[in-house]
């Protein structure tokens, strides 16, 4: 098993976090599972496990584009 650990610091952690935790956690016939949390208000932690090194990278491309989408979409909510 594989896992990569990301932690962001922002305060737009709780936002993240509201947006991205329906999307964690083990899907049927999937070689990954992801969790994000939020350990404080301002820190946003995903912890992402693979079968396999190809899986960990995909899954990582999928869940870190996830969070800079959410992260541009709380911005241009910000400055509205």
């Amino acid at each position: 098993m594989h896992e990569a650990v990301f932690s962001f610091e922002t305060p737009a952690a709780p936002f993240l976090y509201r947006a991205l935790a329906p999307e964690a956690g083990e899907v049927a016939g999937s070689r990954s599972r992801e969790a994000v949390a939020l350990p404080d208000p301002e820190t946003l932690v995903l912890s992402v496990q693979a079968e396999d090194v190809h899986a960990l990278r995909a899954a990582l491309n999928m869940w870190l584009r996830l969070i800079n989408v959410a992260d541009e979409v709380q911005e241009m909510i910000r400055h509205e």
